[in-house]
């Protein structure tokens, strides 16, 4: 047993002193950094304070002050200035910075306002949005007193229906509940997503550079194939909690340094301003049965090349497998409870992420989550016999080696031994 964990611990060290590792911890904490800090960059940046002005050159006489009105109501932030001087003039006030953009209004043939709004780019559609709706909200008051309307019908006439969404279900979450738990979950996803891409591969990848470099021909003399393979797994599981210990440690820091200027921008969006305790034990949960669930995979595909340049041909299958859920997960973030969801959920190549995904979004039994966690147990546990069998034989196997056949090669081998 001295031998495994002489090898857990020398593949752990030797890969958390890789430039690899340390650069990408290093820019991972500082797009956390950068995350927490998003208002505190957004105000360093934003010269006039989130303030845009805007020139208006009103031809009628009478439409810049309603619409001056109108834009205040719904947007404090937008400043409207009348412009006197001609559009030419204005055009030059945009382009040396002056203003944001220019806006020209006018009456058509039934008297009834147009607009044109000129600026730089019109990439940003906000800004325009915000003014379109404004003349468009002039206009129609304008339209009503044409065909006689009172300000009373007109109020009437566009007065929101009332409309209740009513979940029957028992315990059911409430719209404000599930478009939270949507942005959590929409977070979480993409994190068990690139863990268990970048963790899983880096296993494949590890197998693959001994056997590249010979040294699996020295420690199959001193340590068996099968303690190789889960001391590799485990030496990376440890690597991946080092990694998201730092990653998560800086965050808290920042996110409690950061806290006022963070509520009620993204981080109340992703759900993080209350964060459910179930959901961060589910989100372990599943990250960790993915992780084991993928690694075991890689393992055995990594054991069955030679070549540092083979390695990706040869888990790209299990590359697709991994998108393939995430893809679906994405889908089911607007239908969680769709048939195919939750028949896709028990596949356990998909389970990690979407039932994961059906857990924080629905209100599920106990049973449905713990037949998913089963599930993966019992794949991983079929995986690592299989795996190890395979693995044993593979890392014996060398030359050109990218297809699945040489599964069948390698445990011909094992069974030799």
């Amino acid at each position: 047993m001295s031998n495994f964990w002489i090898m857990l611990f020398h593949t752990y060290l030797s890969k958390l002193k890789t430039k690899q590792f340390i650069i990408t911890t290093l820019i991972t904490v500082l797009i956390v950094i950068g995350l927490t800090n998003i208002q505190n960059i957004i105000s360093f940046f934003d010269k006039d304070g989130g303030h845009e002005k805007i020139a208006v050159i009103d031809e009628t006489g009478a439409l810049f002050t309603p619409l001056q009105k109108q834009v205040k109501a719904t947007n404090k932030d937008l400043e409207l200035s009348s412009y006197s001087k001609s559009i030419s003039e204005a055009e030059k006030a945009v382009k040396e910075e002056k203003y944001k953009g220019v806006l020209v209004l006018d009456l058509n043939q039934e008297k009834l306002p147009v607009a044109t709004y000129k600026s730089m780019t019109i990439s940003n559609s906000e800004i325009p949005s915000e003014l379109q709706a404004a003349v468009q909200q002039i206009k129609t008051q304008m339209a009503a007193s044409q065909i006689n309307l009172t300000p009373e019908q007109l109020a009437k006439l566009y007065e929101p229906i009332s409309f209740q969404k009513v979940a029957l279900e028992k315990n059911a979450k409430s719209e404000e509940e599930l478009n939270q738990a949507r942005g959590l979950v929409y977070f979480l996803l993409f994190f068990i997503y690139f863990a268990v891409i970048m963790y899983a591969s880096m296993i494949a990848m590890e197998v693959a550079t001994e056997k590249s470099s010979r040294v699996m021909e020295i420690l199959i003399s001193s340590v068996s194939p099968v303690k190789q393979m889960f001391a590799k797994i485990l030496a990376i599981a440890l690597l991946s909690l080092t990694q998201l210990a730092v990653f998560f440690a800086v965050g808290y820091i920042f996110v409690k340094k950061n806290m006022d200027s963070l509520q009620g921008g993204f981080f109340d969006f992703f759900g993080f301003g209350n964060l459910p305790i179930a959901t961060i034990i589910y989100a372990a949960i599943f990250t960790l049965l993915g992780y084991l669930l993928y690694a075991t995979m890689a393992a055995l595909l990594g054991s069955l090349v030679s070549r540092i340049e083979d390695v990706q041909q040869m888990i790209t299958p299990m590359t697709f497998l991994v998108v393939a859920g995430f893809m679906i997960a994405m889908f089911g973030l607007s239908q969680p409870d769709n048939t195919f969801i939750t028949v896709t959920s028990y596949i356990p190549f998909f389970t990690p992420m979407l039932m994961f995904m059906r857990v924080g979004m629905l209100t599920l039994p106990i049973w449905e989550p713990i037949i998913g966690i089963a599930i993966l147990l019992i794949t991983i546990i079929f995986l690592a016999i299989f795996g190890a069998k395979v693995y044993r034989g593979g890392v014996l196997m060398y030359g050109k080696s990218n297809s699945f056949k040489d599964i069948r090669k390698a445990l011909q081998i094992t069974k030799k031994q």
